[in-house]
């Protein structure tokens, strides 16, 4: 790792952000342009994130199943809003074994058509409802913008898709898959998110419903974090699932479909990250505490060293996980600046006066210098090491909710509009004229992030018209 600074947020986000993602070893760009690489301790955080949502998909009775990376491309010409929304993204194989191929395979955007293939087979019978299968993959759209993590020519992600017998099975099914999002965002990322539905015009192709939860990110952006979509009967019809009810009449099934993919990584780095690098939150970073051993001859390297390796032990036995940083030839300053760029929550230093008087000092990442310094005793260490992790969970989300609600500003005009979204998110009252939000999008470049589901119980006029309206929307720049 180069020990050259990073720029700082303040003076180019952007580029703070590039280099962070590649010196922190998340990801490298990949040799086909807008597809990114993604290295073991990118996809270490990665494997955390999925192994949070899935224990929280399982809890809800979903199950895990693979579909094919390829899929016909009439399939996506049998539902026309999805095909119209995914044309221009399209990755398209047209020859295989040096034939060209009857039909050309589209390697697949998102599954709902090639699964709604499945399901036309598999469903019969109500008995056989609800169907709750998830799939964790890769898809391909072709961006020409790309950015690692963010988006990706190729990303990784997860998507369920379920099949119900009634359009309010499929509705509560949507939300509550929105309410697992919005758990995973707040409690595992320490990102506070808010959920809503998107308007028409930001729904996903395809779609009856699309909700979403929206994160504020550390240049006051909007970043889409996780969506889930009421497909209505659209898919059903267009792949003929149909079920023979209770009633003796066959009818057709109300499907859903909803996924959160790496981009969640890129929220992690932008909400939290400082200008020394990453800040990782406890309950997903690869590493919860590194231990840095200090020494200057043989002797105190092995007093050190058994005290060291001794804590490591002991926290490892604890299900903690620990690196011990054993590397020579570097600094305790140049593997306290590494550490601090990776995000490890809490780094323990250990040299031979800590050894004599019984202590050791831990460093948290989230406070940076002395602030975040204290010595505690060898003895016990382990309860504190817990408590201190516990903590810094909670104190970043504290802190990102903090960031939030301040850059999150009512506004009652339209030139009060223009410069609140210089900052952050707008909150305004409006009355959904789909005409106005095209204007808003052209002369702003903010979009309707969503209408949150949490609503004031009172009447409000539109920023826009001035007509009474009860809906309060959110708008924003977004990734």
């Amino acid at each position: 790792m180069s020990e050259q600074k990073l720029p700082t947020r303040a003076e180019d986000f952007n580029e703070w952000y590039n280099q962070l993602v590649l010196r922190a070893e998340l990801a490298d760009y990949a040799p086909v342009r807008g597809c990114m690489i993604v290295r073991p301790y990118g996809w270490a955080l990665w494997e955390n994130i999925q192994a949070a949502l899935d224990r929280r998909f399982k809890a809800t009775g979903h199950l895990n199943a693979a579909f094919p990376l390829l899929i016909p491309k009439s399939f996506l010409e049998r539902e026309a809003s999805h095909v119209e929304g995914f044309s221009p993204e399209l990755a398209v194989v047209t020859i295989g074994g040096n034939k060209e191929l009857e039909e050309p395979l589209v390697v697949r955007p998102t599954s709902e058509t090639v699964i709604g293939h499945a399901y036309a087979r598999w469903i019969q019978s109500y008995r056989d409802l609800p169907v709750l299968i998830n799939q964790w993959c890769s898809v391909v759209r072709w961006e020409l913008r790309t950015k690692l993590f963010l988006r990706t020519l190729e990303f990784f992600w997860q998507e369920g898709h379920t099949a119900h017998a009634t359009f309010e099975e499929a509705e509560a099914e949507t939300r509550q898959m929105l309410d697992v999002y919005t758990d995973f965002a707040v409690n595992e990322a320490a990102l506070p998110v808010i959920p809503g539905i998107k308007s028409e015009s930001e729904r996903f192709a395809g779609a009856d419903r699309t909700y979403s939860i929206e994160a504020m990110m550390g240049d006051g952006k909007a970043l889409q974090a996780g969506t889930s979509h009421n497909l209505g009967q659209n898919f059903a019809r267009a792949f003929d699932i149909q079920f023979l009810d209770r009633d003796g009449e066959r009818k057709y099934c109300w499907t859903t479909s909803w996924g959160m993919s790496t981009r969640i990584v890129g929220a992690i780095i932008m909400v939290h990250g400082d200008d020394q690098g990453l800040v990782l939150p406890p309950r997903l970073a690869p590493i919860h505490v590194v231990v840095v051993p200090i020494h200057k001859n043989e002797d105190e390297r092995a007093r050190v060293m058994e005290s060291a390796t001794g804590l490591y032990q002991e926290m490892v036995k604890v299900g903690l996980r620990v690196k011990l940083d054993t590397r020579e030839g570097l600094t305790p300053g140049f593997k306290f600046n590494d550490w601090e760029m990776r995000g490890v929550p809490l780094r323990i230093e250990i040299g031979p006066k800590d050894v004599e008087k019984g202590v050791v000092v831990l460093a948290r990442r989230d406070r940076p210098g002395r602030e975040g310094k204290s010595v505690v005793g060898r003895e016990g260490a382990i309860v504190t090491i817990a408590s201190m992790l516990e903590d810094i969970q909670l104190a970043m989300l504290a802190k990102a909710k903090a960031f939030r609600d301040a850059r999150l500003h009512d506004v009652a005009d339209y030139g009060a509009f223009k410069e609140a979204i210089e900052t952050g998110f707008a909150r305004v009252w409006w009355d959904g004229d789909a005409a106005l939000e095209r204007q808003i999008k052209e002369e702003t470049k903010a979009t309707l992030r969503c209408i949150p589901l949490d609503q004031p119980d009172q009447m409000g006029r539109c920023f826009m018209t001035g007509r009474p309206t009860r809906t309060q929307a959110i708008f924003a720049r977004a990734y």
